[in-house]
Parts: C-alpha cells; sequence; structure tokens
C-alpha cells in the first residue's frame, strides 16, 4: 500500500483529496496545513500545494524534502520554468490541480514506483519551444505511455499488444491524450511527445518493431 502525507493551504481541498486518494486504497498517513508542521515520517509519497509555500524558499524546501522522500507538487498554474526548478531540486512529479482525480492517482503511484511525471516538458535551459497550452491537464501515467508508443510510429495494434491491453481501449486513450493536449493528428501528437520530451526527434516515428 502506498503512504502519503499531505501539505496543502486549503482544509477542503486537502478533505477531498483525502477521500480520493482513500477510495483508490492509498493511506493517506497525516495532513498539514503549514510547512512548519512535522511530517509523518513512513510515507512513500509526500504530496506538496505549491501555493501553501514561501514562492522564496520553495525550491530550497522540496530539496530538503526531497532528500528523504519522494515529492509530489500540486499548482494551479504550473509554468515550465518552475517545474524545472523543482524537478531539478528534487521533485518527483509537478501536477496540475485542475487535473482529473484519475490522472492525479496514477501519477502518484507512478511516483511511488519510481518515476518523475510532470504537466509539461522540463524545457533545456536554451529551449525556446513549448508544450501547447500548458495549462491543460496532466497525462495519467498509462496515457504518457501509449503516447510514447504512438510518437515511435506504431499502430493501435501494436500498442496494445505491446501494453497488454486492447485496441479498443487504446483508441479511448488516444482520444482524452488528444483532448487534453489539444492537439488532432498523429503528427501533433508525436511533436507534442517530443516537446514533453517523451521521445526524441530522431526516435519519433521509427518504431524498433513496426512487424506485427
Amino acid at each position: 500500500m502506498i503512504r502519503v502525507d499531505i501539505l496543502d493551504s486549503s482544509p477542503i481541498f486537502t478533505r477531498g483529496l483525502e477521500q480520493i486518494l482513500t477510495a483508490e486504497g492509498i493511506r493517506v498517513m497525516g495532513t498539514r496545513t503549514s510547512p512548519a508542521q512535522e511530517w509523518a515520517w513512513f510515507v512513500d509519497v509526500l504530496i506538496v500545494d505549491l501555493d501553501a509555500l514561501d514562492e522564496s524558499r520553495a525550491v530550497g524546501y522540496v530539496a530538503e524534502m526531497a532528500k528523504v522522500h519522494e515529492v509530489v507538487i500540486l499548482a494551479d498554474d504550473v509554468r515550465a520554468t518552475d517545474t524545472a526548478a523543482l524537478i531539478r531540486a528534487g521533485a518527483s512529479g509537478v501536477l496540475s490541480k485542475r487535473g482529473s482525480p484519475a490522472a492525479l492517482v496514477d501519477s502518484i503511484r507512478a511516483v511511488a514506483a519510481g518515476a518523475t511525471v510532470t504537466c509539461q516538458p522540463v524545457p533545456d535551459e536554451d529551449a525556446e519551444e513549448r508544450a501547447p497550452d500548458q495549462t491543460r491537464n496532466c497525462l495519467s501515467a498509462r496515457e504518457e505511455q501509449v503516447l510514447r508508443q504512438i510518437s515511435r510510429g506504431l499502430t493501435h495494434g501494436q500498442v496494445a499488444r505491446r501494453l497488454g491491453i486492447s485496441p479498443h481501449t487504446v483508441d479511448t486513450y488516444v482520444k482524452r491524450i488528444r483532448s487534453k493536449l489539444g492537439v488532432g493528428n498523429k503528427a501533433e501528437l508525436t511533436r507534442a511527445a517530443v516537446l514533453r520530451g517523451m521521445t526524441s526527434p530522431a526516435a519519433a516515428g521509427s518504431p524498433d518493431d513496426r512487424a506485427g
């Protein structure tokens, strides 16, 4: 069972989040409204509302907490530059509070398993491009898996076989991805995957196993 502790400035939001996580089998070990309050130590993931932190000290606080725990940041408005700084400080996830409960739960599970999850790409220092509409909902861990395979040129049937799901389920995931990212055709999906750092331009559209 995944164990979490929550720091959020809104008791109402915290209660709702606690109910969502508990219903999904994730154990909430404690809740906090201030970073000055002590965390529960025996947890897998710390969930931190960015608004609950002093802006000038947020990165330092995340760096300190990330030494002993996986840290997931929740924010109303996550800009790519903020995401990059927080990930470099040690955060394992930077997610939008506007995302769906299912996407949040999937992301927390992914982080607990060792993955890094963000709402938009972490840009290089000199990168000029940004992912389209960075305020859109995050992709779930499974949606990211599907997008990664699609961007490499696999058909829906090949993606289904590789991930052990049905082609119909792949179709459903692709529809969700297009809606969340505001993209249409396969070329736009591939570009979104490249901008999100999920594949390289060289690998895009070039699967290692087109056959089958």
